[in-house]
């Protein structure tokens, strides 16, 4: 199986938003490698797993001092990590929150919003978890992006909030692979494009998708794996699909 065999030693792993669709499929396929030795499964509600390797906590992306306590409970429990994979992420919500078709629906709640969740909740992440991999040798830290979030790949428009929170984040990944970079040059961060993946995050966009492009949270999370295995570190900063398709900025 993909996702730990290019490491070249036992891999100690966390994926934060263990919990959705992607998270969990991480979780799952992680503990099945034979060169996992633990993986951390961190959500919000603690959700739990089976599995020997698999060791279940809390975090809260919205609240830095939960982030820096499980960041803090990884490195106390495995004295470190070789892989990081953020899989958290919001296009709408339960309460109307949907993608804006014009610019004339844009409110600053909104935008705030889906920028908290998906630009600085994982650069936070960043933050606490980035210095857990080791100083030299293979290390990867990995969060979910998304294609629209390329401002080279937009030619539709619309989706404004969404779209610009991936964009940032894209941009937080370039920066911190830099940072790291300094300080490892086998580090690889990057970010993630799942495709469309069969989850209640897609779930009201699943009309248009072409046949056979809409995956299960199993296949999307392999194939993210497969791609990660795949990459060095002179790949590290860059935005890549689940197919290994480099997708420009």
């Amino acid at each position: 199986m993909p996702g730990t065999t290019r490491f070249g030693r036992p891999v100690r792993a966390a994926v934060i938003g263990a919990s959705g669709g992607i998270g969990r499929a991480f979780t799952d396929l992680l503990a099945e490698d034979e060169n996992t030795v633990a993986v951390i499964a961190l959500s919000r509600g603690g959700a739990a797993f089976r599995g020997d390797k698999i060791e279940s906590g809390t975090i809260d992306t919205d609240d830095e001092a939960s982030i820096e306590a499980a960041a803090g409970r990884a490195k106390q429990r495995l004295g470190g990590l070789d892989l990081v994979l953020v899989a958290t992420g919001m296009l709408h919500g339960s309460d109307g929150l949907q993608p804006e078709k014009t610019w004339r629906q844009l409110t600053p709640e909104a935008m705030l919003r889906l920028y908290r969740t998906n630009t600085v909740g994982p650069a936070l992440v960043a933050k606490h978890f980035l210095p857990l991999l080791p100083r030299e040798g293979r290390a990867v830290f990995a969060a979910i992006s998304a294609r629209v979030g390329s401002i080279g790949d937009n030619g539709l428009g619309g989706w404004h909030s969404y779209r610009a929170s991936k964009a940032a984040l894209n941009m937080l990944i370039r920066n911190f692979a830099i940072e790291l970079g300094r300080k490892n040059d086998a580090a690889v961060v990057v970010g993630l494009h799942p495709g469309t993946v069969d989850t209640g995050l897609s779930k009201p966009f699943q009309g248009g998708v072409p046949e056979g492009k809409l995956f299960t949270a199993s296949h999307s999370a392999g194939a993210m794996l497969a791609t990660l295995d795949r990459l060095e570190g002179t790949d590290s900063g860059g935005l890549f699909a689940y197919d290994g398709e480099r997708l420009p900025y």
